[in-house]
């Protein structure tokens, strides 16, 4: 698909432009400009791209969009803020791509990912053929590619929904950062289904408050970005959004007001299972079940179920594909090497998220619960101390290095200790180098234990300083069992089976 500078000027409001040429590509970034391509010169925090504008007509720009006009020699497209017409003009200049797809964005602080494999399953069980973009890496019908944002930027986020349309994909599932929705990289969609899941205090260190994070999300679900909502109603911040926005909305869970009520849930580590009804049914009630691990994936399950119900989908394939959905990479992520211990790997990064996994540890061994946990540099320091208290509510903190960039991990790892000092019985070890925590921890651990690794989940490296450090928790893990001398895996359960015995209790049901 390509389109003039001409006919892009009229599609985009106030604009206008010097010089016409043929497009076929766009990009914000001088140094993947290709021939005939539109550079988009965005101003930002950390620079303006109008200063690369001759490093983008060198590598081959036809044109350039801008928000005054420069001495180029090229094509140049004038507009208020290039920001905003970013992902507008991706769209037309890829061919309106999301408009042939049927489109579902997934929002919230935690469950983003494990809910769009979970609707990735659903409809690939009605038949669909899917694409997903998200944290973990996005996949056009079954081939993936690891993602560096959790939403692309808008040439990045249009250019690969021109391909899933290409690639003949008939819906496109996507997670929604709150950076995503605030710098403009979703304009040019309006999504069939939105998707809230939760709220939890989070990147404040770019939105500033909590307050403004929440209504950075909530514009996800205005009317010129999305048809339908599925909100979960078991925070206030999930009922505010349900009574404030005008978009047709769904919601869910344990809440007796919710749409679809959430009732009991048990796990193990055979999987999840959640008895859903619709509010003021006393009949059909229906139970979800998946080999995903933790109580905390019964609202993702409920969230997928319902979004897919929204588009059409039947109960009973809705069911069968939440059955069928494979473990989340770096997702409560299971390293076993003939241990009669728990590990487990999994991104949980926010208090909230490490609070739930204790709790499904907890659940799951009949022993002690042990953590290896840090915190990123650069972000969120106000977070460090609650999680700091989180994880002394282990039998035993290990406070590591996690990914500090330019920050002292020594200095992260106080601010993470100072969370701890008022909680009771603590035991808390300080290992900044984190190969070296993570066999600590796995040393310390004995039978019927669980051992957490947390905050990394699928990442393959760190950030030190300024050079980017190959470690995958998983497996350094493996080669941590290794050294102790735990080199034989365990047979692993099939689906439906009892959970391994070896770890102590099989499940703990909750009502409510």
């Amino acid at each position: 698909m390509s389109l003039t500078l001409a006919e892009l000027a009229a599609v985009l409001p106030h604009s206008s432009h010097r010089g016409d040429t043929r497009l076929t590509g766009i990009t914000h970034d001088s140094r993947r400009v290709k021939p005939g391509w539109l550079f988009c010169a965005v101003r930002g925090s950390h620079g303006d791209g109008h200063t690369h504008v001759q490093d983008a007509v060198q590598a081959g720009a036809a044109a350039v969009m801008v928000e005054r006009f420069v001495e180029c020699g090229v094509p140049q497209l004038l507009v208020p803020s290039v920001r905003a017409a970013l992902g507008p003009a991706s769209s037309a200049v890829e061919g309106w791509p999301a408009q042939h797809l049927r489109s579902i964005g997934i929002t919230g602080t935690d469950g983003k990912t494990t809910t769009s494999y979970l609707l990735e399953r659903v409809l690939e069980a009605h038949g669909w053929r899917t694409g997903v973009v998200g944290t973990v890496e996005t996949r056009i019908g079954g081939r993936g590619s690891p993602s560096t944002l959790t939403t692309p930027e808008a040439p990045d986020l249009h250019r690969t929904l021109a391909e899933m349309v290409d690639d003949h994909v008939d819906a496109a599932i996507m997670e929604v950062s709150s950076h995503g929705i605030d710098q403009q990289r979703i304009e040019g969609i309006r999504f069939d289904v939105a998707v809230f899941t939760n709220l939890f205090p989070e990147h404040l260190d770019y939105h500033g408050t909590v307050e403004h994070y929440w209504a950075t999300k909530a514009k996800l679900f205005e009317a010129t970005r999305a048809a339908a909502g599925v909100i979960c109603v078991d925070q206030d911040w999930g009922v505010r959004l349900a009574h404030q926005t005008q978009v047709p909305s769904q919601t869910f869970g344990r809440s007796h007001t919710a749409d679809l009520v959430m009732e009991q849930v048990s796990t193990s580590l055979s999987g999840t299972s959640v008895t859903i009804r619709r509010r003021g049914s006393t009949g059909t009630r229906r139970r979800l079940w998946s080999p995903l691990v933790g109580s905390y994936n019964a609202y993702n399950m409920a969230a997928a179920y319902l979004a897919a119900r929204i588009l059409g989908v039947p109960a009973s394939t809705a069911e069968e594909g939440i059955a069928s959905c494979a473990p989340v990479p770096g997702r409560f992520e299971l390293i076993d090497r003939g241990q009669p211990f728990l590990v487990v790997v999994d991104y949980a990064h926010t208090p909230d998220a490490l609070a739930g996994l204790l709790a499904t540890a907890r659940d799951l061994v009949s022993n002690r619960v042990l953590v290896v946990v840090g915190a990123r540099g650069g972000r969120d320091r106000l977070k460090r101390p609650r999680t700091g208290r989180v994880a002394a509510t282990a039998d035993l903190a290990v406070l590591t290095t996690d990914s500090p960039g330019r920050e002292d991990p020594a200095h992260i790892a106080q601010e993470l200790l100072v969370g701890t000092v008022d909680v009771p019985g603590r035991n808390v070890v300080i290992e900044l180098d984190r190969a070296k925590a993570i066999t600590f921890a796995l040393a310390n651990a004995g039978p019927g234990d669980a051992v957490l690794v947390v905050g990394r989940g699928h990442e393959r490296s760190r950030h030190v300083g300024d050079q980017e450090v190959p470690f995958d928790d998983r497996q350094g893990a493996a080669d941590a069992l290794a050294g102790l001398g735990w080199t034989t895996p365990l047979r692993t359960a099939k689906l439906g089976e009892p959970s391994l015995g070896d770890y102590g209790t099989e499940s703990k049901m909750a009502s409510g």
